[in-house]
C-alpha cells in the first residue's frame, strides 16, 4: 500500500496560538485574547475554561497581561517564523496550514481599509514559505473573530457580519492570491454550537432568546459567508481551491441496543449538517426537521438557497483526534474530547486529557466522508497532546508520539488503498503551541519543543524531538517507511 505521488505532507498551526505580538502593527483584540489560563482548573473541564461574560471581557481588554492570557504571547512565531519555517522545511514539509488573524488586517472588523503592516507580514510569511517550497494552506477564520464584533453585534448572530467577512476575505484573495492557492473558510465550523464565543463571537448573556437558536442563526450566517467568499475567490483567483473544515467526531453506538444506534444516527445527522450544506450546497431535509422539532428555525433570506447551491466548496478538510460513543443511559460514563463530552469507549486508551485514542476511527472517518460526498479530502489536524520531559542533555524522547502517528498513518494509507481520494495530511501541531482548549503549552503536540512553560517563562529555544527525525523519514519515503 502506497500513497500517490504528490501527496502533501506537513503541519498545521493557528495565528491565535502561535503568533503573539498581539498589539503590534495596530492589530486589534480577538476573542482569543481574552481567553485565560486557569492553573487551578481541571484541564478536562472545557466549559469552565471557555466561560465568558461581558464583565470578564471588559476587564481583560483593560489588562495588558500576557502571563495569564497566553494566546497574546503565543510562541512568538510573529518574529521567529523564518527559523520555524526552516525547521519545517528540514522535516520535508510540502504544505503548512496557517491562519490569518482577521484583527491584524481589520482591528475591529468594521474598518473600510486593511492595515498595511498586517498585509506586509502575511505577504512576507507566504513568500518565505514559497521560497522553501512549502505550499500555504490558509484558514480565513480560526477561533479568533474580532472581540469588537462580539461586544457590538454579538458576532455571527448579526447578519451584517457576513458583509464584514466578505470584505476581509476579498482583501486576502486580492493581496495574497498570487501566493496562496488553497484556502479554508472556518476552522471546525460545527464548533460554534459547542463553543459559541470562541468560534462565533457570541456572548450568551447578550443573546435575546434561546442560545441554541442564536448558535444556529450564526452557523447559517457562516454557511452563507462560506458560499459567498467561495464565489469571490473563483472570480479573483480561478485557479485556487476552497475547502470547508469539520471537527470529525466519529461516533459509535455504545452498545448494539437499537436505542443507542438510533441516538448515534441522530447525533451524526447534525454533525454532517455542516459538510452537507458546504459540500452539497443544501440543508438536508431530515436535519432541518430535527432542528425544527427542537424549536430552531433557520433564518433563510432571499438568495440564500441559490447561493449555497451554486457555490459549494472544492474539497473537504477535517480534524481528527479521537472517536466517541453514544448511549441513551443517563448514568453512562463520559469522557472529554476535542471540545465535546462523549460516552467513554471501554476498548480504547485515553490521554491525560481524557481524549480516547482510536487510529482505526481515522480510516472509518475517511471512508464515511468520501463515500458520502465523493469529494477530495484533506486531513488538516491530527495529533497527540502530551507532557514532554526535557532531559539533562536537552533532548526530548517521545516514543508515545511516534507510536500514535504510526498507527494513524497505517490506517490513513489503508483508506487510500481502499479508494479514498486524499489530498494530504498535516499534523496538529508540528511545533508546541498554546492549547486551544486549556490555554496551556504543557499539553505539547509538536515535533519541535518550545522552551516555554505555562506562564511564559523560558528561553523560547526550539529543540528537535525524536519524533522530528521520525516524521522527516516518513515524509521522505512518502509514508512507505513507518519503522
Amino acid at each position: 500500500m502506497t500513497l500517490p505521488k504528490g501527496f502533501r505532507w506537513g503541519g498545521a498551526i493557528a495565528a491565535n496560538q502561535v503568533e503573539g505580538a498581539w498589539r503590534e502593527g495596530g492589530r486589534g483584540p480577538a476573542v482569543s485574547d481574552v481567553a485565560t489560563y486557569k492553573p487551578n482548573a481541571d484541564p478536562r473541564e472545557y466549559a469552565l475554561h471557555h466561560a465568558v461574560t461581558v464583565a470578564g471581557i471588559t476587564a481583560a481588554l483593560e489588562d495588558d497581561d500576557v502571563e495569564y492570557y497566553p494566546k497574546r504571547r503565543g510562541i512568538d512565531f510573529y518574529h521567529r517564523y523564518p527559523g520555524d519555517l526552516a525547521l519545517f522545511a528540514e522535516m520535508g514539509f510540502t504544505t503548512l496550514r496557517v491562519s490569518i488573524a482577521w484583527t491584524r488586517l481589520y482591528p475591529t472588523g468594521e474598518e473600510l481599509e486593511p492595515l498595511e503592516e498586517g498585509i506586509a507580514y502575511y505577504e512576507a510569511l507566504f513568500t518565505e514559505m514559497r521560497r522553501l517550497n512549502i505550499e500555504p494552506l490558509v484558514t480565513l477564520s480560526h477561533y479568533d473573530p474580532p472581540v469588537a464584533l462580539a461586544l457590538k453585534h454579538n458576532g455571527w448572530v448579526e447578519r451584517r457580519t457576513i458583509e464584514l467577512f466578505e470584505r476581509y476575505a476579498k482583501t486576502c484573495f486580492e493581496r495574497f492570491g498570487h501566493l496562496v492557492k488553497m484556502w479554508l473558510t472556518f476552522n471546525e465550523i460545527d464548533g460554534i454550537i459547542r463553543h459559541p464565543f470562541t468560534s462565533g463571537a457570541i456572548i450568551e448573556e447578550l443573546v435575546d432568546g434561546d442560545i441554541e437558536q442564536a448558535c444556529y442563526t450564526a452557523l447559517h450566517h457562516q454557511f452563507v459567508a462560506s458560499a459567498s467568499v467561495t464565489k469571490i475567490l473563483r472570480e479573483i483567483s480561478p485557479d485556487a481551491q476552497m475547502g470547508c473544515m469539520l471537527t470529525m467526531l466519529t461516533t459509535y453506538p455504545n452498545t448494539c441496543h437499537p436505542d443507542d444506534v438510533a441516538a448515534t444516527q441522530a447525533k451524526e445527522r447534525l454533525l454532517y449538517l455542516c459538510t452537507d450544506v458546504q459540500a452539497d450546497g443544501a440543508y438536508p431535509r431530515l436535519a432541518l426537521r430535527a432542528l425544527e422539532q427542537r424549536g430552531v428555525k433557520i433564518p433563510f433570506e432571499e438568495g440564500d438557497v441559490e447561493l449555497l447551491r451554486e457555490h459549494p466548496v472544492d474539497f473537504i478538510s477535517f480534524s481528527y483526534y479521537m472517536s466517541i460513543t453514544e448511549s441513551v443511559r443517563p448514568d453512562a460514563e463520559r469522557t472529554p474530547g476535542n471540545t465535546v463530552l462523549g460516552v467513554k469507549n471501554p476498548f480504547l486508551p485515553s490521554s491525560e486529557w481524557g481524549w480516547q485514542i482510536d487510529p482505526i476511527g481515522l480510516r472509518i472517518s475517511l471512508i464515511d466522508l468520501y463515500d458520502r460526498y465523493g469529494k477530495p479530502l484533506f486531513i488538516v489536524e491530527n495529533g497527540l497532546g502530551m507532557r514532554d520531559e526535557l532531559t539533562a542533555d536537552r533532548r526530548i524522547h517521545d516514543p508515545y508520539r511516534i507510536d500514535y502517528f504510526r498507527a494513524h498513518f497505517e490506517q490513513m494509507i489503508q483508506a487510500v488503498d481502499e479508494g479514498v481520494d486524499l489530498m494530504g495530511y498535516v499534523s496538529w501541531a508540528p511545533i508546541d503551541l498554546i492549547s486551544a482548549s486549556s490555554s496551556q503549552i504543557s499539553k505539547r503536540y509538536g515535533f519541535i519543543y518550545v522552551d516555554q512553560d505555562d506562564l511564559g517563562n523560558g528561553s523560547q529555544e526550539r529543540l528537535r524531538k525524536d519524533s522530528f527525525y521520525w516524521y522527516q523519514k516518513v515524509i521522505a519515503s512518502n509514508g512507505a517507511d513507518l519503522a
